[in-house]
């Protein structure tokens, strides 16, 4: 499936993976896929990048009704932080759309679209909203889509959700479980750097440090071949919380500065946002309270930080016990009660209670469901156990009489059935053998024979016809020195200039019979050279050869020569196409022909196409050389060929 979910920890491998498709990529389904992958990549690290490859992604997804649907998720994701009301309403749009299809991706994307629009409700403080969506629509959606990736990244949320809500316990089976679905789509995931972090975090908040040195170490240890992954950044912060839970606040600074420092490196904002609360609490832990309250004003000024009631509430604290270590009282008590306000004891309790309610009505749901197939499985039991002892009371007491007869007639008749049937297999494939057999001598033979007479027709033209075209060019250009009148010279000239435009067209001719080019250099020369000669300034050729310079028998090259020759020329005489995209390329024993045109296309199963001399040629030869043959033709939207063709 196109969309795993997933970026793997090697970001540059993945990105140049993703950057060949958009350049390389057989259909403009796959370019279009790559480039908005690619704008997801960079949304939140480059917007320029992003918006380029968001617009190419939707330009190349224009034929695709389907297509246009998911450039619009991707359209949703890139313009949510600078226009939050319409991205949340394309994903619901999207969503909707979607329903239309019942293909397995088709569902994770409805899946996807439904968890950024719960994103949207959790940064407006809609807790239970966030929850609700991730029970009952992103876990369901995404079991259809039988993508263990993102069931894995629905359990991880729902972890983070509760270790918020301070139900640890509960956190850590979301997110061991979390951990169970990722762990099967790819280890080495940066999804799965995130689960391994929140249950390392989730371990120190209640109370269990050392589980949680023992995830950090194994956290380290995948983060080590990746000294600039942003994932590092998650690691400091889990770390930096682990030291100063631990009450070594020191240890706690230093591994938070590293982290401040390759978060500015990245230029990764919130992250480092996040790293600078870790180093408030470990500066007033060691009393430094001047730098605690200088680290919570910058924060204060960053809006993706205040935007999120539980970070206010963690700063608007942070305040009110920094100015009562520097003993200024009044202002700890300004700042407790904007606390006070902020952090009422009734609504965190609601949330509490909303947010386990939706999880017991989940699994409420789920246990329901799991009750009333064993009912209809039960009732289907008990009916075809009735159905069955009726059935066999009947039967038994016919089959007693007839079970005698009826098995030596059945042995009988089976026996010979099986060898009538075997005859008869083995005279047909003896038939198809021999018609095989036959049909590929004809193809040989007719293939071989139609190459000498093109070698005996030019050459013929070329030394015979050639040399009496060269003789009286010759003669002619004798008279030329001794003139009758300047009319005659005039006329002499314009003889002598036709026939230096006959021989130049009968060496064309000749060449395109037999080229000499892929006799004297070869196969990859000769196929330069037929492009180069095809292009004109309303037709344009790019040729592409990879690997082609091993050695080939003399025939087989001919033959590859002959069926790129005729596709080169259907596309340009039947197609009228102006661009064409010519790619052969050798694995082995295995030479592939793909040909790309714009023209305007043909119906692949009318009588005209299938009995037309040109694909016939082509087929004759691809069967000759025990090749396959694809085609994908469009009306008024071009034309793909792709070949596979044995060398050896």
């Amino acid at each position: 499936m196109w969309c795993s979910g997933q970026v793997p920890l090697n970001e540059r491998l993945y990105l140049d993976s993703l950057s060949r498709k958009t350049q390389t990529a057989a259909t403009d389904s796959i370019k279009a896929r790559a480039n908005l992958e690619l704008s997801q990549f960079w949304a939140y690290k480059d917007s320029l990048k992003s918006e380029k490859y968001l617009a190419q992604g939707k330009k190349l997804a224009g034929h695709s009704p389907y297509l246009k649907i998911i450039a619009q998720y991707y359209e949703a994701y890139f313009i949510v932080r600078t226009q939050q009301n319409k991205s949340e309403k394309m994903y619901r749009n999207v969503e909707m759309q979607l329903r239309a299809y019942p293909a397995k991706e088709a569902n994770l994307f409805r899946a996807k679209a439904w968890y950024e629009y719960g994103i949207i409700q959790f940064k407006k403080d809609n807790y239970d909203v966030l929850t609700d969506i991730v029970f009952n629509k992103c876990i369901p959606l995404a079991q259809k889509a039988e993508s263990n990736a993102f069931l894995g990244t629905s359990y991880l949320i729902l972890a983070n959700i509760f270790k918020n809500a301070g139900q640890f316990g509960k956190a850590e089976s979301y997110c061991l479980k979390a951990i169970g679905y990722l762990k099967k789509e790819k280890a080495s995931s940066g999804e799965l750097i995130s689960a391994y972090h929140t249950l390392a975090e989730n371990y120190t908040q209640s109370g269990q440090n050392p589980k949680a040195r023992v995830i950090l170490d194994d956290i380290r240890g995948l983060l080590a071949p990746y000294p600039e992954s942003e994932y590092l950044l998650d690691y400091y912060a889990a770390e930096g919380l682990y030291f100063t839970v631990g009450d070594q606040f020191k240890k706690a600074l230093t591994n938070i500065e590293k982290g401040i420092v390759l978060s500015e490196k990245l230029k990764i904002p919130y992250k480092e946002q996040r790293l600078l609360l870790q180093k408030f609490y470990a500066s007033y832990y060691i009393k430094d309270f001047e730098q605690a309250r200088s680290v919570l004003e910058y924060l204060m000024t960053k809006p993706p930080m205040m935007k999120l009631s539980v970070n206010r509430l963690q700063l608007y604290h942070g305040m009110a016990i920094t100015y009562k270590g520097l003993g200024k009282m009044t202002l700890a008590y300004d700042w407790l009660e904007r606390y006070s306000k902020l952090s009422d004891s009734v609504a965190q309790g609601k949330l509490k209670t909303e947010v386990n309610a939706l999880e017991l009505k989940y699994k409420d749901t789920e246990k329901q469901k799991e009750i009333n197939e064993l009912k209809a499985n039960n009732i289907q039991s008990a009916l075809a156990a009735k159905n069955n002892r009726l059935i066999n009371w009947l039967l038994g007491s016919i089959s007693l009489i007839l079970l005698i007869v009826a098995m030596f007639s059945f042995l009988y008749y089976r026996n010979n059935r099986k060898l009538l049937a075997q005859k008869e297999l083995s005279y047909r494939q003896h038939l198809n053998e021999l018609e095989q057999q036959q049909q590929l001598q004809y193809s040989q033979a007719m293939l071989e024979g139609e190459e000498q007479e093109r070698r005996r027709l030019a050459r013929d033209l070329h030394d015979g016809l050639g040399g009496m075209l060269a003789g009286a060019k010759i003669n002619l250009s004798g008279q030329l020195e001794n003139p009758r009148s300047d009319n005659q010279r005039e006329n002499l000239q314009k003889i002598i200039g036709q026939l230096d435009n006959s021989v130049t067209e009968l060496r064309r001719i000749a060449h395109n019979m037999m080229p000499e080019n892929l006799l004297n250099f070869g196969l990859k020369t000769a196929l330069k050279d037929l492009c180069e000669t095809l292009i004109t300034s309303s037709t344009k050729i790019e040729f592409l050869a990879l690997e082609i310079d091993g050695p080939i028998p003399e025939q087989t090259q001919i033959n590859i020569y002959r069926i790129v020759q005729e596709m080169l020329a259907n596309a340009i005489r039947h197609a009228n196409a102006s661009k064409i995209l010519l790619q052969c390329s050798r694995n082995g024993n295995m030479f592939f022909i793909t040909q790309e045109d714009n023209g305007k296309g043909f119906e692949l199963n009318s009588d005209h196409t299938e009995n037309g001399i040109g694909l016939n040629n082509i087929r004759n030869r691809v069967g000759f050389l025990k090749g396959k043959i694809e085609i994908e033709s469009t009306i008024n939207e071009g034309t793909v060929i792709n070949i596979e063709l044995h060398v050896d």
